[in-house]
């Protein structure tokens, strides 16, 4: 395991987003009350609000996040709910994952824009004393699925340890658990923490009943661990999300494309081309937040003015002129027509295509895992829309491979994915579009997949191969 100093000094000062993830009634939202109370980054007047209610005794730490009406009735959390804090050393942006299985796609969402998760295991509901000791699936599932989304780093706190009259041994058998399936899963865990959330051990302020640990506080891993970079490296490569026009009180005004960068870096004076036009244009100049500034880099919402007027909206991609080399993973656009998302309940107009599924400036025919999050199962030959970038794209499944067995993590056979599943596909879209190895980058890799007559999101996919 790395050690919580190996994290430069450069990612301590970004803001480091995370989720917590695992079981129902694990203990995640007390765990964030925990770290929001310990941290001081709650109001008097909402500390002195959860002492009213508990009437003198033990405050509820889950209602700093429960923020529903039918979460507090139920005690469970449905939706993400987003909190912020920060300490003398960084920033936090922290998400609250629901932990039950039906709303697993909530889960898959908190995760596609976080740095970091903290998986929590309930002690309570494990018999640690068996051999070989089990996981609970949920854990397992969320486990995967923060790998699946490149999240670069996964910290487990195991919970409750308060409540077991061998917290050492306890914590030393799901240790052991863990870095057994953390291996089989080819994931390196950040941290193995034990915690109480409820009295606070080892959650900001080291444990004093604990002597047999000696490591890290959850809140001392959190604050070293590295923030998700996109590569700077490469062509620009940027999905437009709007085009402003900004006047300058001359009379001038020019448009100006914003998008946050997914790869490489522009300046003034760069060349660029726009995707599906094909159009060419040279970038006059950069702003960031309204601002002028030099260039931009990835990761970093970015402005550009250009030298002329070309055709680009919404969905648009940007992506600078540099040439394309065989087998490169990097490949450009040549729709023809922008693709709006559904508006009714009606299927996807356009029949997806039966032109050649590769050409040189795009890709229409691709594998990939897909975590399905539908209650209707994921089905072969069947239409959904696909959102890339800010695009809208009508695409089918033409074939599932496999299926993954969470509890043994092997790939077995499968004609469907049913809610929940984690399998392999092969996909077709109606026109090319500029994808990328999901695991190289993060924006061009990824796209949600959502049914054209529900409009749920059914499920979320990661680009495996470009063929």
């Amino acid at each position: 395991m790395n050690t919580h100093n190996d994290a430069s000094s450069e990612h301590r000062h970004k803001a480091l987003r995370f989720l917590t993830a695992g079981s129902v009634d694990d203990g995640k939202s007390t765990l964030i009350g925990r770290l929001l109370l310990d941290s001081r980054a709650i109001l008097a007047d909402q500390l002195d609000a959860l002492q009213r209610r508990a009437a003198g005794g033990s405050i509820d730490l889950s209602q700093l996040t429960d923020g529903l009406e039918a979460e507090r009735e139920q005690g469970i959390t449905i939706d993400v709910a987003y909190r912020y804090f920060a300490t003398p050393r960084r920033k936090f942006i922290i998400a609250d994952a629901p932990g039950h299985e039906q709303y697993t796609r909530n889960m898959v969402t908190a995760a596609a824009g976080s740095d970091a998760a903290v998986v929590l295991i309930d002690i309570t509901k494990l018999d640690w004393r068996a051999a070989p000791l089990r996981l609970l699936p949920q854990t397992r599932r969320h486990t995967l699925l923060a790998r699946l989304l490149r999240l670069p780093s996964i910290v487990f706190a195991v919970n409750k340890l308060d409540a077991v009259d061998d917290a050492e041994a306890a914590f030393a058998a799901v240790r052991d658990a863990l870095l057994d399936f953390a291996a089989e899963a080819g994931i390196a865990p950040a941290g193995i923490v034990p915690v109480s959330a409820l009295r606070g051990d080892n959650i900001a302020i080291a444990s004093t009943s604990w002597p047999w640990y000696a490591g890290p506080t959850l809140l001392q891993w959190l604050e070293a661990l590295p923030a998700a970079e996109e590569p700077q490296t490469g062509a620009l490569l940027l999905p437009v999300q709007y085009v402003a026009r900004e006047g300058d009180g001359l009379g001038h005004q020019p448009r100006t494309v914003w998008g946050r960068i997914a790869r490489g870096q522009v300046q003034s004076g760069d060349k660029i081309r726009i995707h599906p036009s094909g159009e060419s244009a040279e970038v006059v100049a950069v702003r960031r937040a309204g601002v002028a500034v030099d260039g931009c880099a990835a990761g970093q919402s970015a402005g550009l003015v250009l030298d002329r007027q070309v055709d680009v909206s919404r969905g648009d991609w940007v992506t600078g002129l540099e040439p394309v080399q065989a087998g490169e993973s990097a490949v450009m656009l040549q729709e023809t027509q922008h693709h709006q998302p559904p508006e009714s309940a009606a299927t996807p107009q356009a029949e997806v295509s039966s032109a050649p599924s590769r050409t040189s400036r795009g890709t229409q025919e691709f594998g990939a895992t897909l975590a399905w999050l539908d209650t209707e199962p994921a089905a072969i030959g069947r239409k959904y829309w696909l959102r890339h970038g800010h695009r809208w794209v009508a695409g089918r499944i033409t074939a599932i491979s496999s299926r993954l067995d969470i509890h043994t993590l092997t790939d077995v056979d499968a004609q469907t994915l049913a809610v929940n599943d984690i399998g392999r596909v092969r996909l077709r879209v109606q026109s090319p579009l500029p994808l990328e190895i999901y695991a190289d980058n993060r924006v061009a890799g990824a796209m949600i997949v959502v049914d054209p007559a529900t409009h749920r999101t059914s499920g979320a996919l990661m680009v495996e191969a470009l063929a």
